[in-house]
């Protein structure tokens, strides 16, 4: 059959798409014959093309040369030229590999006899800046981009119609099954060949469910991070490039994202929770139906199962496919990830993500409380979470701390404690992990004060019952049951119960955990971790109104962030794009209300960490006396003072308190100037001082104002940073700086404008916790002295390095 002659490709009947085979000299060759251009060919991975990149003798890339798989005819390239043309047409802020063409703007492509037949070969437009393939962690924000470049090639492709996407491809979701059912064979190992089977088995039913309303369109269907590139020196990497419109079909719209989605798996640090970005800017562009939202992780389990299997099926027909070998364990990397979390669990943490999931109902009332004769009013709920006083102290840390606190509580004659679900657990989190813990808790713990009867809510049905354990059918859930080993039931598996018959009998002292989860849910841990809290507790109920007590609220932290945005100033910003909400200090650790601990080495002035007991009851025992300003005659503000003044170099003996900071650095300038006469100040590049007017003038940092440079005052004047490590000048070369900085002086006063002040920090924080070459202050001091004018130090008592005592020659510091 002539190669322009259009056929529908039908992966089930060609059974096998091994890649062309093709050396580099060929290539070069297909080029320079075919396609008019000379180069030298580089070979590029590819699962079933054969790819090369051209460069020019001076080793500058000019172009893609693909040639393309002998099943795929010149009318389906011709449908991926026009895509690839369409989104960039319709998107000029993305990069797109279009294809070369002539200057009567035809396509640079050729029909080229070769050993494994005619094949297509094209010249695409090369884009530089490589893709983001690799184990690289991935940041939320290229996260995110990736999913942008998804939804805005979605959203252009929705109504692009060829001939050339009618076709049956082994990367299309719609056939998954059918894939993974042929191919499953390849795959050596029983357990991740059952593995496979059973996860594309229970994928496949749930997209079942909303097959019929799941739109079809044309789809790109392979933005994966092999073929999505970053713009060149973006740190951290950011995509703005799309690449290899092979797989163009007509299939399910979500897919484009489901394909993206997966190949995220496989970076460092990022599991299921950690695509969630990509979701949300997908939605924002294309938003996604709720049908969409239910299928999207099926979608990407089975995206994952089929990647296993045609990985082993095309090392199988291609045996010298190096691309497709290395991807082997890539790809079982990403199957293992995508499976991690049971599929309702991500398919509502899908929905959380984008707004689509409802106010579930709660179980309902019980027709008779859990716990027979114990009054709500008699029942203490206990608060274990990062802002509890009882965690004060670093009692979180406690081993037992929270038997110990129900113990209290029962002793104080409460006749039982109860946790609150869905509240985050400080006391179940180590003080250092690399990864967060499970700390939200998927029911209740109680602890009982006086013998109870634990008696059946409602009518219902006993599904399990042994030793420590019961489950119980309630409406349309399970109510779970954990007892002590020792208790024994009074109810047996499978009987019928009536509302209020007797479940166990529970002695004083003991205690029990109580959980509601949907009737055919999987099994709920106690604890889940709160980056997939949204997911599991949907699949949950509060079991506190089976005890008589209110439903506990969710609350969001995102409101609060909406709040501080509404009546912050828009310059005070916030650190992380999606910070954590951090409500206690204690020692050098950040304690989120996610019950997490952080180590700080962010915060700026913590010489002696968060919570410190003696400054606590030092500040409450002044507090408790006097809270007045320093115009007042009292023994503690001049006892301060004198301990202060005895601390500095000589001559400095006198000390001027203010309020912060920036007062400080604004009061030395204004005592520089002053006392000098001499108006212009010398100041460090890359150096923060504060908001006043005067120590925002002298503040030069591109971190907290990118204008710095170019808003600063006539009678601001900067010289270099001297940064050994990341500066002009490195290492042994440092050196340079001082007399550099030292000509600058000299030319200000040669020109009439002595400066009246050098001011700068001992050791730079702001710039990355540097410390200044040696010698370079004695320098630099020395020639504004010569000329008039002072030496302002700004000294942040919190980084180490400058010591315990101020040991350097200054005139006025801060």
């Amino acid at each position: 059959m002539p190669h322009a002659e259009h056929r529908t490709i039908d992966f089930f009947t060609e059974g096998a798409l091994p890649a062309p085979r093709t050396t580099p000299a060929e290539a070069e060759r297909i080029a320079a014959r075919y396609l008019g251009i000379t180069a030298a060919a580089e070979e590029l991975g590819s699962q079933q093309d054969a790819n090369f990149l051209l460069r020019a003798e001076d080793g500058a890339a000019l172009a893609i040369l693909k040639i393309a798989n002998t099943v795929f005819g010149t009318v389906e390239i011709e449908a991926q030229d026009m895509a690839a043309d369409l989104i960039a047409s319709a998107h000029p802020e993305l990069r797109v590999a279009t294809v070369l063409r002539h200057p009567d703007g035809s396509p640079r492509w050729a029909v080229v006899d070769t050993d494994n037949g005619p094949v297509v070969a094209r010249l695409l437009r090369y884009l530089p800046g490589g893709p983001l393939s690799g184990r690289r962690h991935l940041s939320p924000g290229t996260v995110a981009a990736m999913g942008t470049i998804a939804g805005k090639t979605s959203t252009v492709l929705r109504d692009f119609r060829h001939p050339g996407l009618e076709r049956v491809l082994q990367w299309d979701l719609r056939y998954a099954d059918r894939v993974v059912a042929r191919l499953a064979g390849h795959v050596d190992e029983p357990d991740r060949r059952a593995a496979v089977r059973t996860a594309t088995a229970a994928a496949w039913v749930r997209v079942q469910e909303v097959a019929s309303e799941l739109p079809l369109q044309a789809v790109h269907l392979d933005l994966t991070d092999d073929n999505v590139i970053r713009r060149p020196d973006s740190r951290p990497p950011t995509p703005d490039g799309i690449i290899d419109f092979g797989d163009l079909t007509t299939s399910w719209a979500v897919g484009e994202l489901a394909v993206s989605l997966s190949s995220m798996l496989h970076h460092d640090g990022v599991e299921p929770h950690a695509v969630l970005p990509a979701v949300r800017a997908f939605h924002a562009v294309r938003p996604l139906s709720p049908q969409e939202a239910e299928a999207l992780w099926p979608l990407v389990v089975m995206r994952a199962a089929g990647l296993v299997v045609s990985g082993r099926h095309q090392t199988a027909v291609d045996g010298d496919n190096a691309y497709a070998e290395a991807a082997i364990e890539r790809e079982w990397h990403i199957f293992e990830q995508a499976t991690r979390q049971p599929l309702p669990v991500m398919t509502h943490l899908v929905k959380d993500a984008v707004g689509l999931t409802g106010v579930r109902a709660g179980a309902g009332a019980p027709a008779h409380p859990l716990l027979r004769d114990l009054a709500a009013a008699d029942i203490t709920t206990l608060d274990l979470s990062t802002g509890a006083d009882s965690m004060d102290h670093g009692a979180w840390l406690e081993a037992g701390v929270e038997d110990r606190l129900a113990a209290r509580a029962l002793a104080d004659g409460a006749g039982a404690v109860t946790t609150r679900y869905a509240q985050a657990r400080l006391t179940r989190s180590p003080a250092l992990s690399a990864v967060s813990r499970a700390t939200v808790p998927s029911g209740i713990d109680t602890w009982l004060g006086r013998d109870a009867v634990v008696q059946a809510p409602l009518a219902g049905k006993v599904l399990a019952a042994g030793p420590g354990r019961v489950e119980l059918t309630y409406g349309s859930y399970v109510l779970t049951l954990s007892l002590p080993r020792e208790v024994r039931p009074a109810v047996a598996p499978g009987a019928v119960v009536e509302a209020g018959e007797d479940v166990a009998r529970l002695p004083a002292g003991s205690s029990m955990h109580i959980a509601l989860r949907t009737a055919g849910s999987p099994a709920v841990p106690d604890l889940v971790r709160p980056e997939y809290a949204a997911g599991w507790l949907q699949v949950t109920a509060d079991p506190a109104p089976l005890l008589g007590l209110p439903a506990t609220g969710r609350t969001r932290d995102g409101d609060l962030l909406d709040r501080r945005d509404a009546v912050f100033a828009t310059v005070q910003g916030h650190y992380y794009a999606d910070p954590p909400r951090v409500e206690r200090g204690w020692r050098h650790h950040l304690l989120s209300t996610e019950g997490r601990s952080y180590l700080d080495i962010v915060n700026n002035v913590t010489p002696l960490g968060h919570a410190h007991p003696r400054v606590e009851r030092a500040v409450s025992r002044q507090l408790r006396r006097l809270n007045t300003n320093s115009r007042f005659h009292y023994a503690s503000v001049v006892e301060f003072t004198e301990r202060l003044a005895a601390l500095l170099p000589a001559p400095l003996d006198t000390v001027f308190l203010v309020n912060s900071g920036s007062e400080a650095v604004d009061l030395g300038l204004r005592l520089a100037i002053g006392a000098s006469g001499q108006h212009d100040v010398v100041a460090l590049r890359e150096a923060y001082h504060g908001w006043t007017y005067a120590s925002d003038a002298v503040s030069t940092s591109l971190q907290d104002n990118p204008n710095a440079l170019a808003t600063r005052p006539s009678w601001v004047h900067t010289v270099d940073s001297p940064n050994a490590y990341r500066g002009r000048h490195r290492g042994a070369d440092a050196v340079r700086y001082a007399p550099e900085a030292v000509a600058v002086i000299d030319e200000l006063a040669a020109a009439g404008r002595p400066a009246g002040a050098f001011i700068g920090e001992t050791f730079y924080g702001n710039a990355g916790g540097v410390a200044l070459p040696d010698g370079y202050l004695a320098q630099v001091y020395a020639a504004v002295r010569r000329h008039g004018g002072l030496a302002v130090v700004q000294l942040r008592t919190g980084p180490p390095g400058p010591g315990s005592r101020f040991t350097f020659p200054s005139d006025l510091l801060h």
